[in-house]
Formats: structure tokens, sequence, C-alpha cells
């Protein structure tokens, strides 16, 4: 009889009860998925002012395509750089010199004054053109005197 009252006993369970843990997951799943739209909306912030150092362009003299304060493009090679060019010559201009010579070296400078949607849809025509990596052109930052 003493054996009938041993199997009659209850064991204790050796299983971990993970219901609330779920629970726990379901709700900072939840919080992620409200907070992460939030995260990717522009925030104003005031940047910092760095040095630059000068970029090597080797031999070769670097393609430059500039945006004045007006948003027209100008070209640093052809005729008159001082001549504004149109989108789709910028573009042809620029795939003609990157077949002869894919390794050249692109910059884009911007005036301080032009829209930024102006310098953002230079870099687009130069995608278009076939160039993988476009630098930006600043002006110096002056160095305090010791």
């Amino acid at each position: 009889m003493a054996r009938n009252r041993q199997r009659n006993r209850k064991r204790p369970m050796a299983e971990m009860n993970v219901v609330p843990y779920i629970d726990v997951m379901l709700v900072l799943l939840v919080i992620f998925m409200i907070t992460a739209p939030l995260l990717t909306q522009g925030v104003k912030v005031d940047l910092p002012k760095a040095e630059a150092e000068a970029v090597d362009s080797g031999d070769q003299e670097p393609l430059v395509v500039t945006v004045d304060s007006t948003g027209q493009y100008h070209l640093n090679i052809g005729g008159n750089t001082n001549k504004s060019i149109d989108e789709n010559t910028l573009q042809q201009r620029v795939a003609e010199v990157l077949s002869s010579q894919p390794k050249r070296q692109v910059l884009v400078r911007g005036d301080k004054d032009v829209n930024y949607g102006r310098v953002v849809n230079a870099m687009v025509l130069l995608k278009g053109a076939g160039v993988e990596s476009v630098g930006l052109v600043t002006e110096p930052v002056d160095k305090p005197a010791k």
C-alpha cells in the first residue's frame, strides 16, 4: 500500500512556463512596430563643422559638376565651363568621359544658397551616367589663430 501512495502523489513539474515570456515578447513587438516609423522621420539638427582633408586625384584632373546659386549645372570639361548645361547633356558628357577613363574621380560642387534638391538631383544624374562614387567639394574651415 505504501507504493500506491507514492504513485498517487504528484511529482514536481520540471518544465518551465513560457507563457509570460511570450506575452512580454508580444508587447515589445507591438512597441517596436509603433516606434519604428517614428524614427525614420527627419529631425532638425545642427551639424558640427569639421575639417576635411584634400582628396588625392592622382594625375588626372577630377570631373567637377558645379551647381550654381540659381540651380544651373556646369561641367569643367568641353568648351565654355561658365556656360550652363541641361540635365541630358550633363549625363551624356559624363558618360562619355567615364567610358574612356573609368577611374576618373567625380566631384559635385554646390553653392551654399542652392536648393539641396538640385545637388541631390546632380548626384542622381551622375549615378545614371555610370558614376559609382561621388565626392562633395567644400570650402576649408578657417582655423583659429594660436
